[in-house]
């Protein structure tokens, strides 16, 4: 009976994280010292992924809203621009937003990307490590093809450690205001 309770609890603790709040200022983000949850993504070629094999060393993990937000693709740039440095530091740069992966090209063409984009078009990371909300599908139905259950990502920066532990945390409710590179770069070079 109390393996029950005990998996019940569990349960119900992962479950409160993967919802979709109301409003981005009621997101539930996991916090520093917490652990991301192990979640398929899907690379521009199309292929699943789990995180764990994303994660597998330090890691710059950028969630935005998608290639069709201006702020989210110069916040993209910004991060090109520092990626010499990021890398020099020991970290790669992931970046994860509810795009499918056909969207995800034309991202990487645009912005001239060199670092790995990633899809989760189904929003089960963005809720996993809650900072999913609540937003209208017409538009984002095209951008997931058709996958999105109405949801956007509050734009989030996350700094991770080998282990998939959260070391530095970046999140605003305000879409236009995003972390600066030389600030990311000043948190890296001190963790």
């Amino acid at each position: 009976m109390k393996k029950l309770i005990a998996i019940a609890l569990f349960s119900l603790a992962f479950h409160s994280n993967a919802q979709i709040a109301d409003t981005a200022e009621e997101v539930s983000p996991l916090l520093i010292g917490e652990k991301i949850p192990n979640i398929e993504l899907v690379n521009i070629e199309g292929k699943k992924i789990e995180t764990n094999k994303i994660f597998d060393k330090k890691t710059v993990l950028i969630v935005y809203r998608g290639g069709w937000c201006p702020y989210c693709n110069r916040q993209l740039a910004d991060m090109q621009d520092i990626e010499k440095d990021i890398l020099g530091l020991g970290y790669q740069i992931i970046a994860v937003s509810p795009d499918a992966p056909n969207f995800l090209k034309e991202t990487e063409s645009k912005d001239k990307l060199n670092y790995s984009l990633y899809s989760d078009s189904e929003g089960k990371l963005a809720q996993a490590i809650g900072i999913a909300f609540k937003k209208d599908k017409p538009k984002l139905d095209k951008y997931s093809e058709g996958k999105n259950p109405g949801f956007l990502p509050v734009p989030t920066v996350y700094v991770l450690n080998d282990k998939q532990e959260i070391e530095f945390m970046y999140i605003n409710p305000n879409y236009a205001t995003r972390l600066k590179g030389e600030l990311l770069l000043a948190v890296l070079k001190n963790l």
